[in-house]
């Protein structure tokens, strides 16, 4: 018992350190538990997976087939070829290197970090199913925003339709997927320090300046240096079938809603602004088109009905989660009767050939909808944007972020072609283009 006494004398002491002990790990197993683990939110994921399917239906069925009714009938294949193959091949390149160079910063910023990515994602390295990006798996992200990244280039197809080689589309798309769209993608939604979006505060809720300026003005430099189509203003190009380009333009519509109201990223009431302004801003321009084509030409067109609805979405896509309904409503009848004029007087003035009007609606739409984001995002005129810094500094910012989308898309475009017109040219001959592209390009007919 005698040698039982020391363990027994100590038992006191060592039952208070035990105590002590499990006292300090209780405390800290709360604070350990207070860092939660970041993971997806269901009902986020599920909105954004329907979101990404809904833009993707805009390019491969809808824009093909809005370009396809507004061509001659033997070339309306090697439109929807153009659309198909230059879907295909960007989202090759956005999983290979794009998401990697548009959307990542580097740990320590450097000098180029404002204004183009890093290539740590190249491959989506890193990129697992429990990756996360806000409330959304990051994969998802990536598909989202490859959605993105495939119809931009295709927008500029409708401005070369109808003389420029199928080859020569492919090479300019992939140069200015490179050097424009994926810098202007990272400058405005690379996030912290990024050079528009961060530095100057520029606001382009889904791709004012990404998708429209940047597609219109390369589709403006195309149709300059591609010259024009042989017999225009001569021959009839009267589009071939206008069904073809209303149910078109229709799913541009519905399928914009994943396009506006996705970019949100999460289903809740920003999410629910952007699509009722994607309607209403939408219905204005709808109205706005043929109502100026009834007083300049005496009657409203389907195809002036059909364009208005484009130049609608294309104007409201910058403010749709910053701006009150009402101000979309302004956003859309501004566009559609400027894009009404610049699809027909300013063309007409300045003699360029944008066969399919890509830079009268997306490139002036976009530049009225980027401008018209700072003044519509104003709470004091309806806008829901809570960090709105003063009316001369937000539309400054976004001035400085159409200025800067007009030299990166216009140099590049200009650069790009050169280099293709220099390796394999940009027309092709003579006779194919009379022939038509559908079978001297790809040896089939659209009807028999």
């Amino acid at each position: 018992m005698k040698y039982l006494k020391p363990f027994l004398a100590a038992a006191p002491v060592l039952a208070l350190s035990a105590a002590a002990a499990f006292a300090q790990d209780a405390a800290v197993a709360p604070a350990a538990a207070a860092v939660p683990v970041p993971t997806a939110d269901p009902g986020n994921t599920a909105w954004m997976l329907v979101s990404t399917v809904l833009v993707v239906m805009m390019t491969v069925p809808a824009l093909a087939l809005f370009y396809g009714g507004l061509v001659r009938s033997k070339n309306v294949l090697s439109i929807l070829m153009q659309c198909l193959i230059g879907f295909a091949v960007m989202a090759i390149l956005w999983i290979t290197y794009g998401y990697s160079v548009a959307f990542t910063m580097p740990g320590a910023p450097t000098a180029l970090s404002p204004f183009i990515g890093t290539l740590d994602k190249v491959m989506l390295a890193g990129i697992t199913p429990a990756s996360v990006s806000g409330t959304i798996p990051e994969i998802v992200f990536v598909a989202f925003q490859m959605t993105f990244a495939c119809i931009t280039p295709a927008l500029i197809i409708g401005a070369s339709a109808e003389r420029v080689k199928f080859s020569a589309v492919i090479f300019f798309l992939i140069l200015w997927f490179t050097f424009a769209y994926l810098p202007m993608a990272h400058m405005v939604w690379g996030g912290a320090g990024s050079y528009l979006g961060s530095v100057w505060g520029a606001l382009d809720f889904a791709g004012g300046t990404v998708v429209h300026i940047n597609a219109g003005i390369a589709g403006l430099v195309i149709a300059i240096m591609g010259g024009k189509r042989i017999g225009l203003g001569r021959d009839n190009f009267a589009p071939h079938n206008l069904v073809l380009t209303y149910i078109g333009a229709m799913l541009l519509w519905v399928g914009w809603f994943g396009f506006n109201a996705g970019s949100e990223l999460a289903a809740d009431g920003v999410a629910g602004y952007a699509l009722i302004n994607t309607i209403v801003a939408t219905a204005a321009a709808a109205i706005a088109w043929p109502f100026a084509e009834w007083l300049t030409r005496g009657h409203a067109s389907l195809l002036g009905g059909a364009s208005g609805v484009v130049a609608g979405l294309v104007a409201v896509t910058p403010a749709c989660g910053t701006a009150g309904p009402f101000g979309a409503v302004i956003i859309g009848l501004a566009a559609g009767a400027i894009c009404f004029w610049a699809a027909t007087w300013v063309k007409s003035k300045f003699g360029y050939d944008d066969a399919l009007d890509v830079f009268g609606v997306h490139g002036v739409g976009g530049i009225v909808g980027a401008i018209l984001t700072g003044v519509f995002a104003n709470p004091s005129l309806g806008g829901i944007y809570a960090s709105y810094p003063g009316f001369g500094i937000q539309v400054t910012a976004q001035v400085v972020a159409v200025i800067v989308c007009i030299l990166v898309s216009g140099i590049v475009s200009v650069i790009a072609l050169t280099i293709v017109k220099a390796i394999i040219g940009l027309r092709v001959t003579e006779t194919a283009e009379r022939e038509g592209l559908d079978v001297t390009t790809h040896g089939e007919r659209a009807y028999n």
